[in-house]
């Protein structure tokens, strides 16, 4: 187990999730190495970092004092060898994940804390594709993860007491609330908020209501910023891609992405990434 002062993360990704979960740890001042093998991602990941570093800084969710952590990009798996944890953050697809997870299981020192940001995926699923199932946890950092500050945990059957207490320790550096969980398709959080966002878009197919008046709605009820915002702030291309894997682990039809969605996100209407979901954006991020 590694003391927060020699916290070197590896972040395996540069899409939204991953871009924001570096973000979150160059603000803690940890150093990070973000692996992207998409050339234009990975040259585009520290203007990214740096641009929504100033937005964090500037709602309060992170110190402005505080001095940056270095952050470094690469194209190999290789070059996480030395990190005392790593974050996979690449599309929520079993199979791309379980073939980079086990790519980095195979370089980085036995102990060394794997955390997959899934959030629909079993942690038990993904543990079979790795050399050592007891060092695998599963971290869903909600976006963005420097202004929310709870993480979800998610415990597989495999996940053994030291990366359970590692994936702690790191969660306390970077300032944020560990929630532990048991293992299973969508755990709690999207267990939850997927079906809803799901219903709440087939509201609006079928006409019975507006976009804004779901939002509307269900921020009476104390949802921060309504469903579909969330989902616009999730990513619906995400979100079609955990509602199928969702569909496909339980075989729950309300699971079954909407028809709206789907075609959105055909259109390229990802949301706030893009521009352009639910609501339209100035600037896509």
């Amino acid at each position: 187990m590694t003391d927060q002062a020699e916290q070197r993360l590896a972040v395996l990704g540069a899409g939204v999730m991953g871009v924001a979960i570096a973000t979150l740890a160059v603000g803690h001042g940890m150093p990070v190495v973000v692996v992207e093998t998409d050339e234009a991602r990975r040259e585009g990941a520290p203007g990214r970092v740096a641009m929504q570093l100033r937005m964090a800084q500037l709602l309060g969710g992170l110190d402005r004092e505080r001095p940056s952590g270095v952050l470094t990009t690469s194209a190999s798996t290789a070059d996480v060898a030395g990190a005392t944890a790593v974050v996979e953050a690449i599309t929520e697809l079993a199979e791309p994940k379980a073939k980079v997870l086990a790519e980095v299981s195979a370089v980085v020192a036995p102990g060394t804390l794997l955390a997959t940001n899934t959030s629909s995926i079993p942690v038990d699923e993904l543990a079979d594709a790795v050399a050592r199932p007891e060092d695998l946890v599963g971290t869903h950092f909600m976006n963005p993860p420097y202004l929310i500050p709870t993480v979800e945990v998610v415990r597989g059957p495999r996940t053994g007491e030291a990366a359970l207490r590692s994936a702690g320790l790191l969660l306390e550096g970077l300032g944020r609330q560990a929630v532990v969980v048991g293992d299973g398709p969508g755990f709690v959080s999207s267990r939850i908020l997927h079906r809803m966002i799901n219903d709440a878009v087939r509201i609006v197919d079928e006409g019975r209501a507006s976009v804004e008046a779901v939002d509307a709605l269900m921020q009476g009820c104390g949802h921060r910023i309504g469903p579909l915002r969330t989902a616009d702030l999730i990513g619906l291309d995400n979100l079609v891609d955990s509602l199928r894997a969702l569909h496909a682990r339980t075989g729950d039809e309300t699971f079954r992405p909407s028809e709206l969605l789907v075609r959105m996100v055909r259109e390229g209407r990802h949301g706030r990434k893009t521009g352009r979901g639910f609501y339209d954006y100035l600037e896509a991020f």
